[in-house]
């Protein structure tokens, strides 16, 4: 029900954007909504308040509310689900291309709905203006009008990128998992929103520059009007847009680091202490950063570890192939029991572990990509000691470069004292070695190098910043400080900004009115949000406060460890030197009603599976991509 209203109010919000260009919109609605609605409570900003803020704040809380409820059902994960196969086409890849990456039906639809809207509100807005054409400058020619015209309505339309911009970015959003996305699987959207959004207001900038130009007006350049936007201030906004791409706002609190493994093959497994009440689903990502390689450098890693069968720990795998992952590798080794200092934030993931429902599940990975799938594996490792719970059997096909890098098999079982159950798992591990024909002999040097490090008081579990209930608490936020953004800018515009407009021949200026828009809304969301935060900090203080760092059973420092003799796994495992996996036969030998397939790793294989499984030559794969990019 709740998500049928959200469908409702996000039809009604874009019908609105249909309408928005529309004489009809602007000589029927807006007086309507501005004499008998609005009136003199918000001004002229109380119809875009109410019909552009208010649905998606709606959308927003009930989001909340709906994620909050499908966290309480205990048994949603291990139900099962049989999808339609008329349904199962609209997420199935229809179209692979570099370097745009994959499309689905239902992208494809989208994206063409949303060109659409584009095409459509254009033409509306100079079918009007020039309809209307007025000129600015005694002897203005009718087509330098039209050019006029038509850069100005450029601009319009970056608006509506910038209406849906935030929308598929926005890492605790409570709108993308409505509809089956995360802000990493939904990035592409994001960056593609942004780049059309600047090509819009560039043409919009450069087409006035050049307007003002052929009517000798070049001094409106310097113009900062005083009952509309700034000229001056839109110049500064493009320049600052085109500049930008750093993130300056990131969290300083330490993570309290516990101990860090030094894999054969190079990579680092860093194990941080959690609260135990911070819950996340398979394949979720924390974005790490480390002060002493780079204070501004954030760099996103899956998550390996499962918050069920590892209450107080929480891992990630980071692949040394990189200069920043290089210089953390260094400063592991050299660091010994002293500790370094981290910060986290997130994790970040999807709202359920809807890949679980499958009957057979096909995890095709190449080197560091089978870090999301060590989350999953754990996971159903974990489900198959749960009665009544459904575990897919789970086929992993994974590309290694050397034998050294097959150490990334030991970790899918978490190194804890709890007891394993993946003999209860129906697992089957394909390993196909690309660089080696044949097993060399064992190197007993390259052994599993794990350091401990001593708490430092300083650092601290990470923990869920709004506490286990995070979803009604985001919903509050959103709620409580929109309210207070409207019951404050209502008093400011009745009692200070409507006398002034109203009671005097002066106008309020413009400029004034946006530097008031701009500081209640920070002001509310600093307000809400700080709250918030400290009452919730103020409840778990005493559960941090409690939560002992575990400590290693034999003296602390830098010790060798071989691999515990997982002979389950071994058996699970089929080795294959000197060749890489036949995708197309791997695949389509599948048997099942439903297969779920999913791909990590380079491009061109994640390409690969995906053109297979669009080639209608099987109707039982279902192919979903886990990467950064596309």
């Amino acid at each position: 029900m709740i998500r049928l209203i959200v469908l409702v109010v996000f039809l009604g919000w874009i019908m609105i954007w249909v309408m928005l260009p529309t004489k009809l919109y602007d000589n029927k609605w807006t007086p309507k909504l501005t004499s008998k609605l609005i009136n003199s409570k918000f001004e002229v900003q109380g119809t875009n308040l109410l019909l552009f803020s208010f649905p998606v704040m709606f959308i927003a809380i009930s989001g909340c509310v709906y994620l909050h409820l499908q966290k309480k059902l205990k048994n949603s994960s291990s139900k099962r689900v049989v999808t339609s196969k008329r349904l199962s086409f609209l997420r199935r890849p229809v179209l692979v291309m570099a370097p745009l990456g994959i499309f689905t039906a239902v992208e494809i639809a989208f994206a063409v709905m949303f060109i659409a809207l584009l095409i459509w509100s254009l033409a509306n807005y100079l079918y009007v203006s020039f309809g209307h054409l007025h000129m600015d400058k005694q002897g203005e020619k009718v087509w330098q009008a039209k050019f006029r015209s038509v850069s100005l309505r450029l601009g319009y339309i970056g608006n509506i990128c910038w209406a849906f911009l935030f929308f598929p970015v926005t890492r605790g959003s409570s709108v993308l998992p409505l509809v089956g996305l995360t802000s990493e699987s939904s990035i592409k959207y994001h960056i593609w929103l942004g780049h059309l959004s600047m090509i819009l207001f560039a043409a919009h900038t450069i087409g006035f520059i050049i307007y003002w130009g052929m009517t000798n007006q070049m001094a409106l350049m310097l113009e900062w009007s005083k009952t509309w936007v700034s000229n001056v201030a839109g110049e500064i906004a493009m320049v600052l847009a085109l500049a930008i791409y750093l993130r300056f706002l990131q969290s300083t609190k330490r993570a309290r680091l516990m101990s860090a493994r030094l894999l054969p093959c190079g990579s680092i497994e860093l194990n941080f202490s959690k609260s135990t009440g911070l819950y996340y689903n398979p394949t979720s990502i924390i974005f790490l950063n480390v002060p002493c390689i780079s204070k501004l450098q954030w760099h996103p890693f899956t998550v390996t570890s499962n918050c069920n069968m590892e209450p107080d720990k929480l891992s990630v795998v980071i692949k040394r192939q990189g200069s920043w992952s290089q210089k953390l590798y260094q400063q592991l080794s050299s660091s010994n029991d002293i500790g370094l200092e981290l910060s986290v934030e997130g994790p970040y993931g999807p709202a359920s572990s809807h890949f679980l429902r499958h009957e057979l599940l096909v995890m095709v990975c190449g080197g560091s990509g089978i870090t999301p799938f060590i989350s999953i594996i754990r996971q159903i490792i974990f489900q198959s000691a749960q009665p009544n719970s459904h575990n897919p059997q789970v086929l992993l096909v994974c590309a290694f470069k050397n034998t050294a890098d097959l150490t990334m098999l030991d970790l899918l079982l978490p190194v804890n004292n709890a007891p394993i159950q993946i003999t209860q798992v129906n697992l089957q591990i394909e390993a196909y070695i690309t660089r080696e024909t044949q097993q060399p002999i064992p190197d007993s040097e390259t052994l599993l190098r794990t350091i401990w490090f001593k708490p430092n008081p300083s650092d601290s579990p990470i923990t869920a910043a709004l506490g286990p209930n995070n979803w009604l608490w985001l919903g509050a936020i959103i709620a409580s400080s929109f309210v207070m953004f409207l019951v404050l800018l209502g008093i400011i515009t009745r009692f200070y900004i409507y006398p002034i407009d109203h009671n005097t021949s002066e106008i309020y200026h413009f400029s004034y009115f946006v530097l008031w828009d701009t500081l209640l809304v920070c002001a509310c969301v600093i307000i809400t949000c700080s709250a918030a935060f400290l009452w919730c900090k103020s409840k778990n203080a005493q559960q941090i406060q409690n939560l002992e760092v575990p400590t290693p059973t034999a003296s602390p420092g830098d010790r060798e460890l071989e691999s515990l003799p997982h002979e389950s796994l071994v058996q699970a495992t089929k080795l294959h030197f000197g060749a890489r996996p036949d995708l197309n036969r791997i695949l389509l030998e599948r048997k099942g009603v439903d297969v779920g397939v999913l791909a990590c790793g380079p491009r061109a294989m994640r390409h690969e599976v995906a053109k297979i499984c669009s080639s209608g030559l099987a109707d039982n794969l279902h192919f979903e991509s886990i990467s950064f990019d596309w």
